[in-house]
Parts: C-alpha cells; sequence; structure tokens
C-alpha cells in the first residue's frame, strides 16, 4: 500500500467521522434540543459547545481539512485524473462547505451563546435569544451537514474508482 493510498484512507475515514458527528446532530440532537424550553436550549448548547472542543474533535474537523488537501496532492499525477479531480471538488467543499460556514457561522453563533448569561435575564430575554441562536445555528449546521456528506461520496468515489486517467471523447 502507497502512501497516497494511506493518506486517502486517512482522509476518508476523518471525513466520515465528521459527516457522522453532522448526521447525527441533524436526525438526533437538534430534534431533542428543540423540544427543551428555552433556558434548558440555551444552558445544553453552551455546555455541548464547550464540551466539542477536544481533541478527539479536532482530530477528525482539522484532520479532514489537512488530509483532504494531501490526498488530493499526492494524487495529481499518479495516474488518475479522475480521482485527482474528485479529491479536489471534496477538499472544496468540505473546505468552504464544511470548515469555512463553521467557522464563519456556527463558531461566532457559539461565541456569542457562550457569552449570555442565562441565569440572570428575564423569560423574554431567553426567548429573543434562543431566536437569534436557533434558527441561524440550525440553518447553518443543515449547509455544512449537506457539504461534508457530497464531500464523503466523492472521496469514496475516489477509493473506489479505477486508476484510470481521463481521456478526451
Amino acid at each position: 500500500m502507497t502512501f497516497a493510498n494511506i493518506a486517502l484512507l486517512a482522509a476518508a475515514f476523518t471525513t466520515a467521522l465528521i459527516a457522522g458527528l453532522f448526521y447525527s446532530y441533524s436526525c438526533s440532537v437538534n430534534w431533542g434540543l428543540g423540544r427543551l424550553p428555552d433556558a434548558g436550549y440555551l444552558a445544553a448548547m453552551q455546555s455541548i459547545n464547550r464540551e466539542i472542543l477536544n481533541p478527539l474533535f479536532f482530530m477528525s474537523f482539522m484532520g479532514t481539512l489537512l488530509l483532504l488537501p494531501l490526498s488530493t496532492w499526492l494524487q495529481y499525477g499518479q495516474g488518475s485524473s479522475v480521482r485527482f479531480y474528485l479529491l479536489l471538488a471534496a477538499t472544496l467543499i468540505y473546505a468552504v462547505g464544511t470548515f469555512g460556514v463553521t467557522i464563519m457561522g456556527n463558531v461566532p453563533l457559539n461565541n456569542a451563546l457562550d457569552a449570555f448569561q442565562i441565569q440572570s435575564v428575564s423569560p423574554e430575554t431567553l426567548h429573543q435569544q434562543r431566536e437569534l441562536f436557533e434558527k441561524p445555528w440550525n440553518a447553518l449546521h443543515t449547509i455544512r451537514t449537506l457539504a461534508n456528506a457530497i464531500a464523503l461520496i466523492l472521496v469514496l468515489l475516489a477509493c473506489i474508482i479505477k486508476s484510470e486517467t481521463l481521456r478526451p471523447a
């Protein structure tokens, strides 16, 4: 097994881990949290947002951001332009649609929520804060989840495609 194949497998693994995390949020965590009253929802999201910043999360989230371009670069000129272009597309989609949306959208919302003092505000203010956070956060989460799923499909295709070059028709 070549280093390029090992890097590709690692990229597929980390991409799948993040896709699974975002998918599980989409089909269970967000729905469960959505049923909580305002104070419970906000407190739960504060706790989750603090706890997710751990080495296991960063290994897959940042690992994908490093391994996808590495795999793409290693495939360049290696006899499979199809694999190269699949990985290039996966890299761009992940970098913009998953990582970029998270950093530019979800993280600022998380930071604003983290600074919010739940215990010292009125029920009306709790509801306003939830409205400011929940709908935009979930919309951005849907974008990054779909982008990550598309990136994963492209990586998986790159894993199974034969090592052939594109030939003009």
